[in-house]
This record gives C-alpha cells, structure tokens and sequence, in this order.
C-alpha cells in the first residue's frame, strides 16, 4: 500500500520550514490577507464620526453647547460603560471557554451515551439566538441568593455574563471538536504503537497540535463576542449603549444622536481592530497544508 500524504507528521517538520510552507500555501489558495482588514476602514470610520459631529454642529442652536464640548462631557461615563462591556467580554469568554474545552472533549469520547448528549447540547446552544438566552438568564434565574443567612443581591451584567457564555461555551465545543478531528490519524497510530493510552495520547500529542489550529477562530469569536455584549443594554445592563442613551435623554439634543453612536462605533473597533488583525496574522502564520 502507498503511504498516504495527507498522513504525514506536521511534528516531524523542521520549525524554521513552517513559516514559508504557510507563506506558500496562502499564496496556493489565493488568500488576500494584505487586502483584508486594512487601515483606511479605520480612517473611514473616524471620517465618518467627523461628518456626523459636523451635521450636529450645523443643526445646533446658537446658544447650545458645541458637539464636541458634549460629548467631551459624557464621556467618563460613557467609558464607564464601556469598561462593563469589556470586563462581560472577558469574563464571558473565560467561563465560556472553560465549559467549552469540557464540552468538546465529551463530543469526542468513545461512549456514546456521553459523546451524543454533548453534541445535542452543542447544537442547541450553537444555534439559540444570543438574545434568547439573555432573556432567559436575566429572568429566570434569581436576583438575589441567600448564602449564610444573608440577602446577596446578583447583578444584572454577572447574569448577562452567564447568558453570553452559553454560546461561547457551543462554539468552543465545535472548535475543539474540529482541531482534535483535523489531525491526521497517524498521529494516534503512531502514539498507539508507542503504548501511549488514550488521555496522554490528546494530552501530550493531540492538544499541543490543536492550539495552533483553535487560536485564531477562538480569537475572532472573542471580537464578535465584544461586539455581542450591546445586547446586554436591551435586558437593562449599565453598558455603553445604556449610558448612551440616558445621556442622549439628559441632553434632549436630537442632532446628537448620530455623533453619539458613531462614536460608540470608532470605540468598539479601536478595540477590536487590533484583535482582529493578529487573528488573521495567526491563521496564515499557523496554516495546515490540506
């Protein structure tokens, strides 16, 4: 029988190879990654925040404060705000990609009456609306607890956290499932015929190869999950938009409207532009040939 190609150890290739043979294989599939993501979005954004901040000066009264002076302002309180959503993002991401990992390795046990239930899980989860759950953790589960005897009051952005890690939970369960799945099965054969048992075989063999291969969409579903965390302020969280609102109410301003959101905008991709750049450095940088 001819060896199969695609069976090849990626660990026996030289480390100093890596790099070129990704180059190479981008090259092969005709990848843009210079023409993805560039700098001028950015720049079109910002312009974009100039043009509104502009039409509001325009439509303001003679007497009022200039738009910049407002939204100068505001905008302690508005970083306040944003600082809830970046602390949902983490938290969420961390819970979610603990739960994940589990998750993920039931997908891929031998048994089946584990192996099934998680993958029904996976699915559900994967595939719920991200607002569903929101509303379901913000109203089902309780609001406040009793631990020794005392009332402790539970937050609505710590229940939102938890509505928001349920499918991150799902989509790193598939991630797992499809880097463990993606390496080539000479690498079982080969740690079987070494003695190695099943567990060291994914811990010491299988795992170190799949993180290389998860990064970069674990990375890319941290972005839209920062993103997501704006749907915390439809079930009442003290998030950006949130704030953004009430001071929009305090200011009884229409033309500021626009100025306000597009500056809420340049801030979320301030923030995930950088993280969504070395995402895509790490997919051509950890390309696997086919």
């Amino acid at each position: 029988m001819k060896p199969d190609s695609r069976t090849d150890l990626p660990v026996l290739i030289p480390e100093a190879l890596r790099p070129a043979s990704a180059k190479a294989l981008c090259a092969g599939r005709g990848w843009r990654y210079s023409g993805l993501m560039r700098p001028t979005t950015g720049w079109g954004l910002l312009l974009l925040f100039v043009a509104c901040c502009g039409v509001a000066q325009a439509q303001a009264g003679v007497h009022q404060p200039s738009v910049w002076v407002t939204l100068w302002k505001w905008t302690p309180l508005l970083l306040q705000g944003f600082l809830l959503n970046l602390v949902i993002s983490v938290l969420a991401m961390l819970a979610g990609t603990v739960m994940g990992f589990l998750l993920g390795f039931a997908q891929i046990a031998q048994s089946a009456w584990v192996r099934k239930p998680s993958w029904l899980v996976t699915q559900f989860f994967r595939n719920a609306p991200w607002l569903v759950l929101l509303f379901y953790c913000m109203y089902l589960l309780p609001f406040r607890v009793t631990i020794l005897g005392n009332v402790v009051a539970v937050p609505g952005w710590v229940k939102a956290t938890l509505g928001l890690s349920l499918p991150v939970m799902a989509n790193v369960s598939e991630i797992l499932r499809g880097a463990v799945q993606s390496i080539p099965t000479g690498q079982w054969e080969s740690a079987a015929s070494l003695a190695f048992s099943r567990r060291w075989t994914l811990w010491m063999i299988i795992l170190p190869q799949c993180i290389k291969r998860m990064l970069p969409p674990w990375m890319n579903l941290y972005s839209i999950l920062t993103m997501a965390t704006v749907l915390a302020s439809i079930v009442g969280v003290d998030e950006l938009l949130t704030l953004t609102a009430r001071a929009l109410s305090a200011e009884d301003r229409p033309e500021l409207l626009l100025p306000f959101y597009s500056y809420d905008l340049l801030w979320f991709f301030v923030y995930c532009y950088p993280i969504a750049r070395l995402t895509l450095y790490l997919e051509r940088r950890y390309a696997v040939p086919d």
